[in-house]
Formats: C-alpha cells, structure tokens, sequence
C-alpha cells in the first residue's frame, strides 16, 4: 500500500491487525517459524472476514522454554515490550484507534510484554483501543475434544493447524513426547524432561482437523474483535 493509499484509508477508522511470531523449536516435525505462519495466516482470513488492514509481522519474541533447542532466538520481555510499544505507539500517532495484536505465540512472559506494550501505548494515546490475544487462547478451547487434555506445544493441535495452513512446512515425522516439566521452574527446561520441543502425541494430526481448528479460531477471533472493537 503506497503513503496516498495509506492516509486515506486511516480516515476510515479501519481494524489494523498486527500479527507477532517467534522464532523457536518445535520438534523434529514443525518449522522454526511455526507461530509466525499461523499468526500470519490467520490475521489474513480474519482480515479479509472484517476488511481489516495487516501490518508487518513481528517475528520474534520471548520463547525461554525452548531455548534449549537450536534455531531458537528469544527476545527479553523488555526487548519485545519495548519494540512492540515502539510499533504500536507509530500507528496509534497517524491516527489508528482499533488495534489487535495478534501473537502465533502464547507463552507466558511474551504474552505480558505485548499487553504491557499495549497498555503504554493507550495511555499515551487514549484514543487508540488495543486487544492483545492469542490465537491459541482459542486453539486449547479444544483440548479435550479434538485432542487429549494435555496436549501443548508443537503436540497434535499445532501439527495439525500447520497441516492444514503450510502442509509444506510440515515433516513426516510424528513425535510423542511426554512433557514433565514444572510450571513453577522458569526458563529452558533440561533435556532429561523435555527431551524434544513438543508436548503430546503428535499421530493423530491431520490436515482435516486442522480446518476445523481454524474455523473455530476465527470464529471467536471475529466475535471477540466485533465486541471489543467496534466501528
């Protein structure tokens, strides 16, 4: 969209969706880049569902947990809170008052810096409105239906998400992999508990469950947005 395109549709009062990813393990099976796909992907339906407009990825963010793991770049909750209110803060000043930040990525301290950036910026700018989630706030409403309780991170939900978004992106390799690491300990697990990034049984994945995980995760997204953003 060129700068004229741009100035013009602000004065719309357009939904802007900001997509955020991050750079991390998840298995032998699943691509580094795994939650930057399916932030991406879904703010794209969701977007063409609500004519919103989608901003430039972030693509990294705060994944400790994994760092274990090669390929995993994590950002301090300070870093990605601090980029992420720089961004924010930009589009709030041209102007925009109905932000979603939408992260591929639900970790625990990623997730506190993104509603930290979010909280600066609306009191920087009290006109803007922003809604920090997770696409997978929505994902594990589905724990128990379409995949067992305990299933997690690059487990059967995810795999299957991928299979159906980016089938490319996704290996033929089918791990198991019992997590039994305390929530209670922070940062990267040790290797005798967490011994691959992937939390569940990964064979029961499909590309036809995976469709039906993202109706469902648009379909709350779009109820959410149209609650706590309206025009």
């Amino acid at each position: 969209m060129d700068s004229r395109s741009w100035e013009a549709r602000i004065r719309t009062n357009p939904l802007l969706i900001l997509p955020i990813g991050a750079l991390e393990a998840h298995g032998p099976h699943l691509p580094l880049g795994a939650d930057q796909l399916q932030a991406e992907a879904t703010a794209h339906d969701l977007g063409e569902r609500l004519g919103a407009v989608i901003a430039p990825t972030i693509a990294y963010g705060v994944a400790p947990e994994a760092s274990l793991f090669a390929g995993t770049v994590s950002l301090s909750i300070h870093e990605l809170e601090r980029t992420v209110a720089g961004v924010l803060g930009e589009f709030a000043r041209m102007g925009i008052r109905r932000l979603l930040v939408l992260s591929g990525h639900a970790e625990r301290g990623h997730m506190a810096a993104l509603r930290e950036a979010a909280d600066f910026t609306m009191r920087r700018y009290p006109a803007s409105r922003i809604v920090v989630l997770s696409d997978y706030d929505f994902v594990y409403e589905l724990r128990g239906s379409l995949a067992p309780p305990t299933d997690g991170h690059g487990g059967l939900l995810e795999t299957s998400r991928l299979l159906a978004i980016a089938p490319n992106s996704v290996g033929a390799t089918r791990p198991v992999i019992d997590h039994r690491g305390d929530p209670f300990l922070p940062g990267p697990q040790r290797s005798d508990v967490w011994p691959e990034s992937v939390v569940g049984d990964t064979r029961g994945a499909s590309a036809e469950i995976g469709q039906r995980i993202q109706e469902h995760v648009l379909r709350r997204l779009a109820e959410t947005v149209l609650r706590l953003l309206p025009a």
